[in-house]
């Protein structure tokens, strides 16, 4: 094999890594983007359950001072 050959062969290979770097890099990017999607999705989930733990504490309160008012009318 001459040098040109070897050198032809070196660049081939490096052309085919060079492409291989490149699909993993765009398929690192839509793995990261598709994990940024989930957590959006799961901190709306958790802002949800917050504020429906809040509403239910409320209507908890509520409920206890209907009781207690209703225990001092009888």
């Amino acid at each position: 094999m001459t040098d040109g050959e070897d050198i032809a062969n070196v660049a081939g290979q490096l052309a085919d890594l060079t492409h291989t770097v490149e699909q993993m890099g765009s398929r690192l990017e839509n793995f990261r983007l598709k994990a940024d999607t989930q957590q959006e999705r799961a901190d709306v989930q958790q802002e949800r359950i917050d504020l429906a733990a809040r509403e239910l504490a409320e209507v908890s309160e509520r409920l206890q001072a209907a009781a207690k008012a209703l225990r001092q009318a009888i």
